[in-house]
C-alpha cells in the first residue's frame, strides 16, 4: 500500500522531490541509444520525466500498480513532449512480460512500500537480460537529523515510519538496499549514499527539499497518524512546526538516499 496517498498534494510533491533531486540522485544515470528500459513503479512520472529527456534513444516501459497514476504520467510525459516511454498498468508481483525482456530496469522510491523487497528484485532480475543492469534508489528516515533538535519532530517522524510499517513497508529500507540486492541474485552490486544538506545558503534546497519534500510528506500523514493512536494532534503538530523552524536562517536539515547500481551476469 502507498502509505502517502494519492490526493493532488501527494503528486505535487513528487514533482517537486523530482525536481530538486534530478542532479544528486539522477546525474550518473544514462541509458543507450537502443537500450530497452523497464521503469518498475513509475508513479505519476515524477522520475520518467527526467529519465527519458537523459536517455533520449533509449525505449522505457513504465508501469504502475494504480491505473489514476498511469494515466496521469501518460498526460506528463505527453506534455513534455516525449515519445520515448509506454506506459503501462502493471504490478510488479503479476508481470507478464517475457524473460530476458529489457537491458535495464529502474526503480525508485518503490521497494520501501512493497512487504517482499526480495521478491520483488528477483522477478525483476527475471526480465533482465545477461550483462544488463538495474539501479535502484531509496530513502532511509533513519537518516534525518536537523538543527535545532527537537524531540516532537523525531515523534512525527516516527509516526510515518510507523504507518509505513504497518502498510507493511520499510521507511529505513535504504540502510538495507546492498543485502536485497545481493539476495536477490545481482552481481557486482554497488551502493553509494547521496546525501542532501540543507542551510540558509541553498535557498532552493530549504523550499525544495526541505519544505516542499520531506516536511511535506510529514504533513501528509497527520490524520492518518492519529486516527491510528500513533500520536495526538497537540504533538504532532508541534513537531510540523519545529520541522518548519529548521528552514530558518539559523537552520539545517540532512537526509540521505541510497542508489544501487547492480548487473546481472550469466
Amino acid at each position: 500500500m502507498y502509505v502517502h496517498g494519492y490526493r493532488p498534494r501527494e503528486n505535487e510533491r513528487l514533482r517537486d522531490q523530482a525536481g530538486t533531486l534530478v542532479d544528486l540522485l539522477h546525474g550518473d544515470t544514462a541509458y543507450p541509444a537502443g537500450s530497452r528500459v523497464l521503469e518498475a513503479g513509475c508513479g505519476v512520472g515524477a522520475q520518467t520525466i527526467t529519465l527519458a529527456r537523459r536517455s533520449p534513444q533509449a525505449r522505457f516501459t513504465s508501469i504502475d500498480v494504480s491505473a489514476d497514476s498511469v494515466a496521469e504520467a501518460g498526460r506528463r510525459a505527453g506534455a513534455a513532449g516525449l515519445t520515448n516511454v509506454d506506459f503501462q498498468q502493471a504490478d510488479i508481483f503479476a508481470l507478464s512480460f517475457a524473460p530476458e525482456s529489457f537491458d535495464h530496469v529502474f526503480v525508485c522510491f518503490v521497494l520501501e512500500h512493497v512487504s517482499q523487497p526480495v521478491r520483488a528484485l528477483t522477478i525483476l532480475r527475471a526480465l533482465l537480460r545477461p550483462g544488463g543492469s538495474i539501479t535502484a534508489i531509496e530513502g532511509d528516515h533513519g537518516s534525518t537529523f536537523f538543527h535545532p533538535d527537537s524531540a516532537a519532530a523525531n515523534a512525527a517522524i516516527g509516526c510515518q515510519v510507523a504507518l509505513q510499517a504497518q502498510a507493511g513497508g520499510d521507511a529505513l529500507i535504504g540502510r538495507r538496499l546492498y543485502p536485497l540486492m545481493v539476495d536477490a541474485g545481482f552481481d557486482a552490486v554497488a551502493v553509494s549514499p547521496r546525501m542532501v544538506y540543507v542551510d540558509a545558503s541553498r535557498p532552493e534546497l530549504v523550499d525544495g527539499f526541505t519544505r516542499r519534500t520531506f516536511t511535506a510528506m510529514i504533513e501528509g500523514t497527520r490524520e492518518t497518524a492519529i486516527a491510528a493512536g500513533l500520536t495526538d494532534p497537540a504533538r504532532f503538530d508541534e513537531g510540523v512546526r519545529d520541522l518548519h523552524r529548521t528552514t530558518e536562517r539559523d537552520g539545517v536539515f540532512c537526509y540521505t538516499f541510497f542508489k544501487g547500481v547492480a548487473h546481472k551476469h550469466g
